[in-house]
């Protein structure tokens, strides 16, 4: 093990986050994961960049950039003992260290000597080279699969805006509002209805904000309660193909119930649509509050372009948009499923490459 501050030379950025420029040359980073970028540069060097507050990240970089008066710029000082490349590679491991490290109030921060004094693993050049190009392959694997996802999901937008912009006739659509289309309309429990401390480890399904993610159900950060309080709840039950949103937090996500989902309430964070089945397709309605260019003119401010701050049912009962014919809602679905299918199936890839790199940085750098 050697001392990262005896290989490496460590300066940090000169300039504030307010000197980006939407159409600058360079990079220009700072402690956000994505870099901006700036009119001129300070630097031109391989290197690897350490968010130093915030939510920390690591970046590599090679070549002419800009940086954040708290960000990191990190270099090997002798590249025939320490490889930049492989540098970043362990300092993406570290930087879970590093969190733990952070002090601060609000916003954490970390010291120079956090960096200084962290002990990395240093084996001959060849190694390193060979732990390099392993991790490089595998992490150009998983881009590609995120790019994948991406490029299907654009997909999946690009056919629901052709419904309305490329079909003769949809002139003549009827023009409808949530409440036309729903039977049943609420949002969960809350107040004395329900208290965080009544949330167990297992039984009945609590749905949140965390379970509608970018027009799909997800099961991450599910919360349970008893039998016994879901009997005096029930009345907010949740059922498979109920559309819920977000009226919460990041307001406007949705997500179709699936239909093997146990029993389940939602709390006062989403609103819970149950749609009729004879007007409209639930994963079209859910669709449509990402897509529909009606419903999303009507959920954006004017003043800055970004969804409202908080909904509620009557809003959202009094949202009006041209409803296509059920036959090309259908269509939309199938082609909605296809693609879906598509797309768990790179998930699963994605995962088993995201747990390989994962125990491979284990055995690298412990």
């Amino acid at each position: 093990m050697a001392r990262l501050g005896d290989y490496t030379y460590i300066k940090t950025g000169k300039l504030d986050a307010n000197a980006s420029s939407d159409n600058g040359r360079y990079p220009f980073f700072t402690c956000s994961k994505e870099s901006l970028l700036i009119d001129t540069y300070s630097y031109d060097c391989e290197c690897v960049l350490v968010a130093g507050n915030g939510d920390l990240n690591v970046k590599y970089y090679s070549g002419k950039f800009d940086a954040y008066q708290r960000t990191y710029i990190i270099e090997s000082n002798n590249k025939e003992k320490l490889l930049v490349r492989y540098l970043y590679y362990f300092l993406d491991k570290y930087v879970e260290t590093l969190r733990e490290q952070s002090i601060g109030g609000v916003i954490k921060y970390i010291k120079l000597g956090n960096l200084t004094e962290a002990h990395i693993p240093l084996p001959p050049l060849d190694k390193q080279r060979k732990i390099v190009a392993v991790l490089d392959k595998v992490s150009d694997l998983i881009a590609k699969r995120r790019q994948q996802l991406d490029k299907l999901d654009l997909l999946i937008k690009s056919r629901f805006v052709e419904i309305f912009y490329n079909t003769t006739g949809n002139a003549n659509w009827p023009i409808v509002t949530m409440a036309d289309i729903s039977t049943d309309m609420r949002t969960g429990p809350f107040g004395s209805a329900l208290h965080h401390d009544e949330f167990v480890e297992t039984g009945i399904f609590v749905l949140g904000i965390d379970n509608a993610v970018e027009n799909r159900f997800s099961y991450n950060r599910m919360r349970y309660i008893t039998e016994e309080k879901y009997e005096q709840l029930k009345r907010y039950t949740v059922r498979p193909g109920d559309v819920i949103i977000t009226i919460m937090g990041t307001v406007g996500r949705s997500a179709v119930i699936p239909d093997n989902i146990p029993k389940a309430i939602n709390t006062k964070h989403l609103a819970c649509l149950t749609i009729d089945r004879s007007k409209a397709q639930p994963t079209f309605i859910c669709s449509a509050f990402q897509m529909h260019p009606e419903i999303r003119q009507q959920l954006t401010g004017q003043a800055k372009g970004a969804i409202m701050d908080g909904l509620n049912l009557t809003i959202i009962k009094k949202l009006c948009f041209k409803l296509p014919p059920i036959e090309i809602q259908n269509k939309f679905v199938e082609f909605f499923n296809l693609t879906e299918n598509t797309k768990t199936i790179i998930s699963r890839s994605l995962e088993k490459l995201e747990t390989l790199k994962k125990a491979l940085m284990q055995e690298y750098f412990g």
